[in-house]
């Protein structure tokens, strides 16, 4: 039986609501976060030594990587996937192939980077340090949100915003293996970014997501994805 290693706010819900979604049966093991650190605990580091989350375990399989963990899921649980899941691994040369595989890259490749230092940088200037620092790490972090990552947020807001004014999901009409690895970095991108509200396809595409039955079941199962700004 497959068992999900999911860790609380974290990419791993995206594997929570794809097995939701493809009803396989699994076990669900819930790691919280160091309420200090905010990491992962040490104990995922037994299932696999990279200790990060998601992991998952298939009989002697250990499969880590959101990427990588949505792929095998599909291509060895989605064969007999009907209805509005029949297309979560598009037909290779195909436009929604070709589409499918370009998000599935970028979530991680391009646009989760600039979230994720827009966190770390926004967070520095809180941490403990000298009371002369503050101030100096304040400037330097508002200039380096301003000046180098607020732009590349910015313009991946634009790009993701005027896709999805011509595709209902990321890779056409239909749900597809994009749409899983992406959620994380749209819930992300939504909650950072400056100007998310005035984005209606993006929102549209959140109201989408969020009202699948399966999606609603991994929240209630796995907790809210919560993304501090």
């Amino acid at each position: 039986m497959i068992t999900l290693h999911h860790l609380e706010t974290s990419r791993s819900q995206r594997i929570l609501w794809l097995l939701e979604e493809l009803g396989v049966p699994y076990e669900l093991k819930i790691y919280a976060r160091d309420k200090a650190t905010k990491l992962a605990p040490p104990a995922l580091k037994a299932i696999h030594p990279l200790g990060k989350s998601p992991v998952i375990t298939d009989g002697d399989e250990v499969i880590a990587e959101s990427g990588a963990i949505i792929e095998y899921l599909v291509e060895t649980y989605g064969e007999q996937a009907r209805g509005d899941l029949a297309h979560l691994q598009p037909a290779p040369r195909t436009a929604e192939h070709r589409q499918c595989r370009f998000w599935m890259h970028y979530a991680e490749g391009s646009l989760m980077n600039w979230l994720v230092m827009k966190l770390v940088f926004k967070t520095i200037p809180t941490q403990p340090m000298p009371f002369f620092v503050k101030p100096i790490a304040r400037a330097l972090c508002g200039t380096v949100q301003q000046k180098l990552i607020d732009p590349n947020v910015d313009t991946a807001l634009a790009f993701i915003e005027e896709h999805l004014g011509t595709h209902r999901w990321f890779a056409g009409e239909h749900l597809t293996m994009a749409d899983f690895q992406m959620s994380f970095a749209v819930e992300a991108l939504m909650s950072r970014a400056n100007d998310a509200s005035r984005c209606p396809h993006l929102q549209a595409y959140l109201e989408r997501m969020h009202a699948r039955p399966a999606y609603q079941r991994g929240i209630a199962k796995g907790g809210p994805v919560v993304i501090e700004a």
